[in-house]
């Protein structure tokens, strides 16, 4: 295949793109021996095909059902397609004897109150730890989270903090995500065909952290109501208030906002404007005023970027309300109801 035929995406270095003379595209996604090709007319994927195959060794599996461990189901008659893990999650609460668990509701518990010093203290507590498969556990747990499981970004960004040392509550955190995981296998991402651009969610818990007293950050983007990308971490700075934490959310947010504006407009679909939505009155206010404050002087300059990137008007932050602010399941434990309308909002459906 010539390397003139195709250009590799500058935003992603997994996909690789061409523009036909009559301005349509056709996609390939590589992963080191995994393909997708992606086009609207299915003559030019068998031309791509036949081209890959004259110069590779190469297996033509037909219409995408499977990568990476993700199942693919597609609903012709509603134009819906689904992204679910079932077959990779029942293997994991399989190899971690989860399978007759009891289901609980959600992903962790409000009353785990993970910190260092639940870390192993007495000889015995170390020995029992020591035969635990902590860190497994959390690296298959992330692998699900990354791909297709919003809903345990704020659980596994909490336990694999303890990656290092973890004592018996911690790994009773991680059964819990397990025993989650039992009653939720067939949850799965649903996508349709939609005209609205890229909508960002925003949230921070302020000093979320019990040992640093570090406050985390939130995020997941949507496009038609589903998620594309999210992320729950700890901010790499102590926010002095509220204020303070949401304004470096929003501005993690918007760096990613970047980033995805770029792809979509190389990949010939071209946002506008990108909005994210933050339910921080006061940080909104932060990242439009340019006025020179003794409270918010000490914040690193790094976070006054989001400034320059709003007043340019690359990217729109609204005001949402929490309630309506699918972030909030990022940040925090919440109640049943609450983290299951969070779940709807991102199109994340049993």
């Amino acid at each position: 295949m010539t390397s003139h035929d195709f250009k590799k995406s500058s935003f992603d270095s997994c996909v690789y793109f061409k523009k036909n003379n009559d301005g349509s595209f056709v996609y390939l996604l590589l992963y080191v021996d995994d393909m997708l090709i992606a086009a609207k007319d299915k003559g030019e994927i068998r031309k791509v095909k036949a081209q890959l195959s004259e110069e590779f060794e190469m297996k033509d599996l037909g219409p995408a059902k499977k990568i990476l461990g993700m199942e693919i189901l597609r609903d012709r008659k509603t134009s819906k397609l689904y992204l679910s893990q079932k077959g990779y999650i029942e293997k994991l609460l399989c190899r971690f004897n989860m399978r007759s668990a009891k289901p609980v509701s959600t992903p962790l518990a409000a009353h785990f109150r993970l910190s260092s010093a639940l870390s192993p203290q007495s000889d015995d507590e170390i020995e029992y730890m020591s035969h635990v498969p902590y860190s497994s556990a959390v690296g298959s747990l992330m692998y699900a989270m990354v791909c297709s499981r919003p809903d345990l970004s704020y659980a596994v960004s909490a336990v694999s903090r303890y990656m290092a040392n973890p004592g018996k509550e911690h790994w009773k955190a991680v059964q819990w995500i397990l025993r989650y995981l039992r009653g939720t296998t067939d949850v799965c991402l649903q996508f349709g065909r939609t005209e609205d651009g890229v909508i960002g969610y925003v949230d921070a818990d302020f000093a979320g952290d019990l040992d640093r007293r570090r406050s985390l950050t939130g995020y997941v983007f949507t496009i038609g109501g589903c998620a594309i990308s999210w992320k729950a971490t700890l901010q790499t700075t102590v926010a002095l208030s509220t204020t303070e934490a949401e304004y470096m959310a929003i501005t993690e947010a918007c760096k990613e906002a970047i980033w995805l504006k770029g792809l979509f407009s190389e990949l010939n679909e071209d946002l506008q404007i990108s909005t994210v939505f933050c339910d921080s009155q006061s940080a909104i206010f932060l990242t439009k005023d340019q006025m020179f404050h003794e409270r918010t002087k000490h914040i690193d300059v790094r976070y006054h970027f989001v400034r320059d990137i709003i007043a340019r008007g690359d990217i729109v932050v609204s005001k949402i309300s929490t309630h309506e602010n699918p972030a909030d399941m990022m940040t925090k434990s919440l109640p049943i109801t609450k983290f299951e309308h969070c779940l709807d909002l991102v199109g994340v459906h049993c």
